[in-house]
């Protein structure tokens, strides 16, 4: 190919053309994906977080959502003090800067107290161990009730009057009454006495003894007379 040939053909509108093309397509799609790269990943978007706590989740809920934020629950507690379904916590602090779409993971109030298992204390434990026991668990104890048996140990608990047994699930919010003995004995422990057995007695109140009466044998006498009968005898029976 002579010089002058290459000049004209490097020099051609066809030639520029489709370079200038082949770079506005690169242009194009350079801003294209920084501005793409940006709506996906709300690049310089910041939405602050809201105070959610003590919020009814209702409200909660829309207020996250007109802030282009999502909420989800993933928890539940327990305060006495709150309704049911108001917010304990949130995932994120107030004020944190995010972006829409972000969800932020609450817990919620629950509608029902907690409930523990009851111990296996009843007749198999003294007050002191039973109070201990039941305290580390979280359970609120009253003042014992002191019945007639062994002294300080547990017989019994009462809830809200009521006996309960072990294994029974019961409210943290309850208060527990724990029957313990006083060391006094019960009146179904009484014992029967029996009175000995006592020898026969007559009227007088004296001892009777029984006796049988024997006679003596025939004895001769003078002039051949018939026998004369002795007195009778008596001799006891042996």
């Amino acid at each position: 190919m002579q010089s002058s040939e290459f000049v004209r053909k490097f020099s051609s509108w066809y030639l520029w053309k489709n370079i200038l093309i082949m770079g506005l397509v690169v242009a194009v799609l350079g801003i294209g994906v920084k501005f793409g790269l940006d709506f996906y990943t709300h690049h310089g978007e910041a939405i602050p977080v809201p105070d959610l706590k003590h919020k009814a989740l209702t409200d909660a809920e829309h207020l996250v959502h007109e802030l282009g934020l999502e909420i989800q629950v993933v928890d539940t507690g327990y305060v006495k003090s709150l309704p049911a379904d108001y917010i304990l916590g949130q995932s994120l602090a107030p004020g944190e800067k995010v972006k829409s779409g972000h969800i932020i993971y609450v817990t919620i109030n629950s509608p029902l107290s907690p409930t523990i298992t009851l111990p296996d204390i009843i007749d198999n434990s003294s007050l002191r161990e039973a109070m201990a026991k039941l305290t580390a668990m979280g359970f609120k104890l009253g003042t014992p009730k002191y019945i007639a048996g062994e002294k300080d140990w547990v017989y019994g608990v009462l809830v809200n009057g009521r006996p309960v047994n072990a294994g029974d699930k019961i409210s943290v919010e309850a208060t527990l009454v724990i029957q313990v003995g006083n060391g006094e004995r019960s009146a179904d422990d009484s014992v029967d006495y029996v009175d000995p057995a006592m020898p026969h007695l007559d009227e007088t109140g004296g001892d009777v003894d029984e006796f049988e009466v024997v006679t003596a044998p025939d004895s001769p006498t003078k002039g051949g007379e018939g026998t004369k009968e002795n007195p009778s005898k008596t001799t006891p029976k042996e």
